[in-house]
């Protein structure tokens, strides 16, 4: 048997539906992250758990800067996902970049937007 040289459809609509999940949790992540440094002085959490009061009183401390760089790479993490969206309408989702070959599925899983398999990534250390 020849290896594959790329996911089936239906390996690449699962991979589809877990991407979308992804930019759906990370733009309600960013939003958060938006809130917390553009309302300053009340950050809305009277009627939130008390562990979210603290972490937004803890995030005083954080300074605007690391909330704003959070947020860009929020930002990042979702481009990143969308070309993994267009990949897959490619039918090049999965293809290492440098190496031509499937990246490993697992791999994929845990980073969906992943382009590099770990050999390739390896190489570049």
């Amino acid at each position: 048997m020849s290896e594959k040289t790329r996911y089936t459809d239906a390996e690449l609509k699962e991979f589809r539906a877990l991407i979308e999940d992804k930019i759906q949790k990370a733009k309600a992540d960013l939003e958060l992250l938006k809130s917390a440094y553009m309302n300053d002085g009340n950050n809305g959490t009277e009627d939130t758990a008390p562990t979210f009061k603290a972490f937004e009183e803890g995030s005083e401390t954080m300074s605007k800067e690391a909330n704003t760089q959070l947020a860009i790479r929020q930002e990042k993490f979702i481009r990143d996902l969308k070309n993994a969206l267009v990949r897959i309408e490619n039918k090049t989702y999965g293809i290492c970049r440098v190496t031509g070959k499937l990246i490993n599925k697992k791999r994929l899983y845990l980073v969906p937007h992943a382009t590099l398999s770990i050999e390739a990534k390896n190489m570049q250390k």
